[in-house]
Formats: C-alpha cells, sequence, structure tokens
C-alpha cells in the first residue's frame, strides 16, 4: 500500500498536482508562474463573488423577510398610520421597490469594482499561460 502525499483537488476544473520532477525536467525545476488551477486570485474571486451574492441577496430578501414578519406579528403596526399617510404596510410595501433596485445596483457596482478586475486579471494570465504552454 502507497502513501499518496498530495491531497485530492478541490474543484474539478484544477489540474492534478504534478510531480516533484517532470520527466525531461532537472529536478528542483519550478515553472515561472503557477499554473491557474492552484492561483490565489481563483480564491480571491471566488471570496470576492460570494461577497457579493450575500450583499445583494441579504439586501432584498433581508427587507422582504422583514416586510413579512412585521406583517404576522405587527399587525397593529402594519395597520397604523402616520398623520394623514396611507398605512404604514402599505409604505412598506411600496419601499419594497426601491430596496430590490438597491439590491440590485449594489449588486452591479460590486461586481463592476471587485469581481470584473480580478476575473479580467485571472483571464488575462490564464491567455499568457496558454501562450507560454504553446511556445514551449
Amino acid at each position: 500500500m502507497s502513501y499518496d502525499p498530495a491531497p485530492p483537488p478541490t474543484y474539478p476544473w484544477q489540474p492534478p498536482f504534478a510531480p516533484e520532477h517532470a520527466p525531461g525536467r532537472a529536478p528542483g525545476h519550478r515553472p515561472r508562474h503557477e499554473a491557474l488551477g492552484h492561483h490565489s486570485d481563483l480564491r480571491i474571486l471566488r471570496s470576492a463573488y460570494r461577497w457579493q451574492r450575500r450583499v445583494a441577496t441579504l439586501t432584498a430578501l433581508g427587507y422582504f423577510t422583514l416586510f413579512l414578519v412585521l406583517s404576522a406579528f405587527a399587525p397593529s403596526f402594519m395597520t397604523g398610520r402616520i398623520g394623514d399617510a396611507p398605512p404604514t404596510g402599505l409604505l412598506l410595501a411600496l419601499f419594497q421597490l426601491p430596496v430590490t433596485w438597491l439590491a440590485i445596483v449594489l449588486y452591479e457596482r460590486t461586481a463592476r469594482s471587485r469581481v470584473d478586475p480580478l476575473a479580467d486579471r485571472i483571464r488575462k494570465q490564464s491567455e499568457l499561460d496558454a501562450k507560454r504552454g504553446a511556445a514551449r
């Protein structure tokens, strides 16, 4: 029974672990750039995208859940009025649309500022890696 010290890849798109030295290369030779599957930018991209999804989802669903909880457990608050304004429940229901727009704006803004630049950098690096691989 042999022991394999390399753990299995976490994601299916990751390449298998390379042996200590590949045939035709001197032992101890290290490539100048790591393979894309092991690149730390992918981990950063995943966390940025995860954060983006959470903020947008919690913004929209959080407000909707608050509205439902208030409707179920605070009916006097939802039917109450502040001055001559429509009932509080109606105002909160009408406010749902701007909150949804806010979630969309947050999603787009974080995509443009955090996720898209990372994805572009990874895409450019993979193109360079592919060109280097084709040149060998």
